[in-house]
């Protein structure tokens, strides 16, 4: 019974912190409270609910905020994994100087993923050149928490 009370409490907690973000929370209505209205750019809008990274120095400041990523290699979880995703990255770097690329475990395989792209269209454009280049055989786009440069 405690078992079950708990779990309730758990879902009743959790459906009230699911609100999107700050501004649709203070402009739900209720009964008995009054109106909340937020007129704002739609810029910052879409900055709600992301994170600002600090990455030491002030001339290169990020936001991290869902995005994609064209992703190039997925292997396991093993040493040979690891190198073939650096050898595919440092791939990367040399054919494309340009592109962010990102080479990490993620359990339980290593992945080489490139770029930093606020649409599914940037990605699929990258993705597009990648595949042209013809060196690189897994390319597919990927949802993720990505980079965004401050200035």
């Amino acid at each position: 019974m405690k078992y079950l009370v708990s779990l309730i409490l758990f879902f009743a907690v959790s459906t009230i912190y699911a609100q999107k973000n700050i501004v649709e929370s203070l402009q739900t209505r209720r009964a008995g409270e009054g109106t909340v209205t937020v007129h704002q750019d739609a810029h910052i809008t879409s900055l709600l609910g992301t994170r600002y990274v600090s990455s030491g120095s002030s001339s290169s400041k990020t936001i991290k905020a869902r995005g994609y990523r064209v992703q190039v290699y997925a292997g396991n979880n093993s040493r040979v994994a690891r190198s073939e995703a650096i050898a595919i990255a440092n791939k990367v770097k040399a054919t494309f100087p340009e592109a962010a690329v990102y080479t990490y475990f993620q359990s339980p395989r290593w992945l080489c993923r490139v770029g930093d792209y606020r649409t599914v269209e940037e990605a699929h454009e990258a993705m597009r050149k990648l595949k042209e280049s013809g060196q690189f055989k897994e390319i597919s786009i990927v949802r993720e928490q990505i980079n965004i440069p401050i200035e």
